[in-house]
């Protein structure tokens, strides 16, 4: 799957070129481990398995990856998650950010095909991961729903409540390099008012520092779950 985006840095911008061969979602990301064992244990009492490991790097067909603005969906029990999305190109690591699309129906009988079965929208802008590395825990992620007509926060969070990339790369590749080619999408904060679907989804990397944003948005046309 090959991706464009707009990558800037104090330099300027240019237009860089991603080949993505292999996708991994990488789930149960949370810094607190207590809070994450809560959240399991509430996952676990509505039927979603409990992970065979902490964290653990789901793999995602990389043809889900797009850029458009409109995913279509089966059923009305799909919902986005915002997370920070990173890649390497041209022997640069990259952030950028990615909605974690779900099928929450689905994640009750496996977590792992809930994910697979949803498409995964990517911004096309990006920043030089060596840019913010310094500040990483400062950058907030956030999103927001169309909900009853109007646009609403849904989620809103510092990176300092996920583990940082690096150390995610490395318990997926074993150094922290992430390959050419490979793309992780790296963790979420939770959904204000609980996780429900939506007819739009967007989704924003703040960086405080820089006063500077990535976004994206896009729609969720349901197709019929027909038996």
């Amino acid at each position: 799957m090959k991706l464009s985006f707009k990558a800037e840095s104090p330099s300027g911008s240019r237009t860089i070129d991603a080949e993505v061969s292999s996708l991994v979602v990488a789930g149960w990301a949370g810094r607190d481990q207590h809070a994450i064992e809560h959240h399991i244990e509430e996952l676990f009492a509505i039927g979603v398995p409990r992970p065979s490991s902490v964290p653990l790097y789901y793999r995602v067909a990389e043809n889900q990856l797009t850029q458009a603005s409109r995913i279509q969906v089966v059923g009305d029990q799909t919902s986005g998650e915002v997370e920070t999305f990173v890649f390497r190109a041209g022997g640069e690591l990259y952030v950028s950010i990615a909605s974690d699309h779900t099928d929450r129906k689905l994640e009750t009988h496996s977590v792992a095909l809930s994910k697979q079965v949803c498409a995964k929208p990517v911004a096309a802008e990006a920043w030089l991961y060596s840019d913010v590395a310094e500040y990483w825990d400062e950058l907030v992620i956030r999103s927001y729903i169309q909900e009853n007509g109007e646009c609403v926060l849904y989620q809103e969070g510092t990176l300092a409540s996920l583990r940082p990339p690096l150390e995610l790369i490395s318990g997926f590749a074993g150094g922290d390099t992430l390959p050419e080619g490979v793309a992780m999408i790296c963790g979420t904060v939770g959904a204000k008012g609980g996780i429900r679907p939506a007819p739009s989804f967007t989704m924003e990397l703040f960086d405080p520092r820089r006063g500077r944003t990535l976004s994206h948005s896009y729609d969720i046309e349901v197709l019929p779950e027909v038996a």
